[in-house]
This record gives structure tokens, C-alpha cells and sequence, in this order.
């Protein structure tokens, strides 16, 4: 029986992370519940639905980070999903130097080369 899984992450900004996975070709959504196994359901900040159907989501935890909600047993046999977990890290990080750029240099124009 797979369930929902919490999974602590470094990310911390719900705005870079819905503009990375927005860069991959997702669809986010704010807000929800993720649905598990007999009724198991935790809500979310952000969640996104992969073309498999399968469901990830963030939730804030106390500290200010996100974690990753989703179901721990098909992530870990998908390598897909664990390629876009390592995708969505990548583009996260990316994001996040560009706004800093952006706030240290006024008026330059900064972006991502696809």
C-alpha cells in the first residue's frame, strides 16, 4: 500500500517555485489537498498534476521551507519523477539567482537560456 509522503526540501519561495514548474511545462496549482491511500489526504500550497496523473504538492512547514508531499513508494520507482525532482531543483535554483540579480542590478534584463 503506497501513502503520502512529507519530505523535507531547501526550498522556501511558493512564487520561484510555481514559476520553475510553470519553465518545465506544469500547470500549478495553489492551494488543494493531495489524496492518498483510504481517504489519506494532507492539504498543500502548491501542487501540480504530471501527465501519469500522479500528484505532487508543497506545504509550508514552521521553519518557512516547503516539503514535498506525493506518494513515496511511486516516486521512488519512477525515474521520471525523480528526473523531475532534480529538474524542478535545478530551475528552482536558477529562479532564485535571476531574482537576485535582478534586485542587485536595477533595470538589467536577466534570464534563463532554455
Amino acid at each position: 500500500m503506497s501513502h503520502l509522503t512529507i519530505l523535507p526540501t531547501v526550498l522556501r519561495d511558493a512564487e520561484g517555485l510555481a514559476a520553475s514548474l510553470v519553465a518545465l511545462g506544469h500547470i500549478p496549482i495553489y492551494g488543494g489537498v493531495l489524496k492518498g491511500f483510504a481517504a489519506e489526504s494532507q492539504p498543500v500550497l502548491l501542487q501540480v498534476v504530471l501527465p501519469g496523473g500522479e500528484q505532487l504538492g508543497w506545504q509550508r512547514h514552521r521553519d518557512g521551507s516547503l516539503a514535498l508531499v506525493g506518494d513515496l513508494q511511486r516516486l521512488s520507482r519512477s525515474q521520471s519523477l525523480q528526473r523531475l525532482l532534480g529538474a524542478i531543483t535545478r530551475r528552482y535554483a536558477a529562479e532564485l539567482a535571476l531574482r537576485q540579480a535582478a534586485s542587485a542590478f536595477p533595470g538589467a534584463q536577466v534570464s534563463v537560456a532554455s
